[in-house]
């Protein structure tokens, strides 16, 4: 599953005529980067949650052929569900096992393959906190599972989830982390670290930090 479904405010004029996952980073879109690093991982079927412009991302993707993929969308209206609401809507077209879920406004280098590859383990990537989340998010235990002691790293928009977890919930909008602090709770969610690049695009000069590092890769 790749969320697109939010407004990206925060890119201010960039958005106003289009999507976010449709901002480009050297000849693609960031969600045409996604989905065509996700179909080379051995990805076939892909859900796409919409919402703000979301008939532009359809238009541009299509049926997901060109990629070698099939892609189905789950159309929230608007204002969009946010994470946890939008996984519940699009649970009927996400099935029964562990899924991959990624955000489409990360630009990374990221293999998925190391997700695809793992025996359905439930595995949240973890990065280095970048300047804006000097904070962090979650932490790693001895064991491996994620947790909320520090030292915390940030959540690095890649995960793989179980559906079970949003399964029980009612539709509405809803965020990610309590289903996350559930989870963790019950020690259902390992960590994986990652330190190769990785940048969440959420501002205009984010944007043009990706588009730098593109252009020099």
């Amino acid at each position: 599953m790749i969320l697109a479904a939010g407004r990206g405010e925060r890119m201010g004029a960039l958005t106003a005529t289009q999507p976010k996952p449709l901002l480009t980073i050297g000849a693609r879109s960031l969600i045409e980067r996604h989905v065509a690093r996700l179909a080379a991982s051995g990805i076939e079927e892909l859900v796409i949650n919409l919402s703000y412009r979301g008939g532009e991302i359809r238009t541009r993707l299509g049926d997901g052929s060109r990629f070698g993929v099939s892609i189905e969308y789950s159309d929230e209206g608007e204002p969009p569900l946010e994470t946890g609401g939008g996984i519940v809507r699009a649970l009927p077209l996400l099935g029964r096992e562990p899924f991959l879920l990624v955000n489409s406004d990360v630009y990374t280098d990221f293999d998925f393959r190391i997700l695809v590859d793992l025996p359905r383990v439930l595995t949240l990537v973890l990065v280095p906190n970048p300047p804006h989340n000097l904070r962090g998010d979650f932490g790693l235990d001895a064991a491996g599972f994620v947790s909320a002691a520090p030292p915390l790293s940030t959540y690095a928009g890649v995960a793989i989830f179980d559906p079970k977890w949003f399964a029980e919930l009612p539709p509405g909008r809803r965020p990610l982390k309590p289903v996350l602090d559930a989870a963790i709770a019950r020690r259902d969610l390992r960590g994986l670290e990652f330190a190769g690049l990785w940048l969440d695009v959420g501002t205009p000069e984010r944007l043009e930090q990706a588009r730098d590092l593109e252009a020099r890769s």
